[in-house]
């Protein structure tokens, strides 16, 4: 008598695939920074801060509860930049690029996975965007290391270590990863503009957006009949981003005029500004001590921090275009428009829908983890708490100093928020949605009092 087994089907959606795919990609990032060859000698690292370095740098966040540049070794300083890659530039793009090395026919399942994991809304031409993304940003990293290296050597004995420190510095910057292995961020180089401006190119060239850098490249190399014309999206998104990087650098200047700037002279005040404004949209990267600052500067750090990057970039939070969309129809609204008009184009109500969506869900979440954090860790205070929450959700990485003494369930919660805003707000939602079922009926509408 033959047992009649059923065989269990499991479909999995795109987003439940790329989702597991970043899980693999921590899990094995994990196991990559216990290794002996990654740590110094004498070195030790423990297996929960060995997963929350490794979920941070996945999720290109830069928060870590050790201090990077004591444990690792010269390759280990290699293996974590390569992790790096992972977490900036997407799993997907790094994938497509071992597919094509392999001659892997790149099929419809293959193309639903990597337009999840650059938020796109179409198939077509996705592979030739992979691609795109891939050389852009490895010319910049190699460009950025070359000049970095060169300067250090000003600073560093050795060519060599000069050399390591700009290649770590360039990858770092432009994965918006916020890491360093100088042991205090970019402290050292308060005073060098150089250092800084260089660093402040490598954040937006990261953060900006993949298509807006794509879109920028088409337009130099464009020899045709017409003009080019730039997408809305490279439009919105530009302008919101250099919008949010001035008003950032205004505010901290203002709120710090007559505090820590008050002994500063002007270039280095306009420095400090303008610097942290760009590196809290994303960056993570520090030229002073967050404590320094005062308490409503470290708030407008929070917002930025919250907004974080533009969409399809190595950025998290709520992102740029959700911002705008946001505020635009409030200004519509309150005008007597029922629809939001810009750069001659009109947005769809559906993404003026998914925009609050965003908002709201990332709000609550955010809201919700700085509840528990305040319960579970009484030894810190709202505002340390606050700034580390919009640091993980927006994959910053600017901190207070706190990320060492969480607890276990803190460091957590603090893992949990990084790898939400490096998947994004869509993609959590749709992991825990399960299976959509379409409507079969539908109700009379009626109207309800609002606000």
């Amino acid at each position: 008598m033959q047992l009649y087994v059923p065989k269990l089907k499991i479909q999995l959606s795109s987003v439940q695939i790329l989702v597991l795919f970043y899980v693999s990609a921590v899990a094995i990032s994990t196991i990559l920074l216990l290794l002996p060859i990654t740590l110094k000698n004498g070195a030790e690292l423990s297996f929960l801060d060995a997963l929350f370095t490794s979920a941070s740098a996945i999720s290109v966040t830069g928060l870590s509860t050790i201090v990077v540049a004591d444990i690792l070794s010269v390759p280990g300083t290699f293996i974590f930049a390569f992790i790096l890659q992972f977490g900036g530039i997407g799993i997907m793009t790094l994938g497509t690029f071992v597919w094509l090395l392999f001659g892997k026919k790149i099929g419809l399942k293959e193309r639903k996975l990597i337009m999840t994991d650059q938020n796109q809304s179409t198939l077509s031409g996705l592979v030739q965007l992979m691609r795109q993304i891939l050389t852009l940003i490895i010319i910049v990293e190699l460009i950025g290391a070359v000049i970095l290296g060169i300067h250090f050597l000003n600073y560093f004995e050795t060519w060599q270590e000069a050399f390591l420190q700009g290649f770590f510095a360039s990858v770092s910057a432009t994965t918006n990863a916020g890491f360093d292995i100088t042991g205090q961020s970019l402290i050292p180089f308060a005073n060098d503009y150089f250092v800084q401006f260089i660093n402040i190119l490598l954040l937006i060239i990261g953060a900006i957006g993949f298509p807006v850098l794509i879109e920028l490249k088409e337009y130099f190399s464009h020899r045709g009949e017409y003009p080019y014309r730039f997408t809305l999206f490279t439009k919105l998104t530009t302008f919101t981003f250099f919008a949010l990087i001035v008003w950032g650098a205004i505010f901290i200047w203002m709120f710090e005029l007559n505090h820590y700037f008050s002994n500063k002279a002007w270039h280095e005040s306009l420095f400090y500004a303008l610097f942290h404004s760009v590196s809290s949209r994303n960056g993570g990267l520090a030229t002073m001590d967050m404590n320094e600052f005062s308490t409503p500067t470290l708030l407008v750090l929070c917002i930025l921090m919250f907004i974080g990057a533009s969409p399809s970039s190595v950025g998290g939070g709520i992102r740029t275009t959700t911002f705008a969309i946001m505020i635009l129809s409030i200004f519509s609204y309150a005008r007597g428009y029922s629809s939001i008009k810009v750069f001659k184009r009109e947005i769809y109500q559906e993404d003026i829908i998914k925009s609050y969506i965003v908002i709201t869900t990332a709000i609550m979440l955010c809201a919700a983890a700085v509840i528990v954090l305040i319960y579970i860790e009484p030894n810190f205070t709202v505002m340390q708490i606050l700034f580390e929450v919009s640091s993980a959700f927006g994959t910053t990485g600017l901190s207070m100093g706190i990320t060492p003494y969480l607890s276990t369930p803190g460091k957590i919660i603090i893992i949990a928020l990084m790898f939400i805003g490096r998947i994004g707000i869509f993609s959590f939602l749709f992991l825990i949605r399960g299976k959509g079922n379409e409507e079969s009926y539908r109700y009379p509408k009626e109207k309800i009092i609002i606000g």
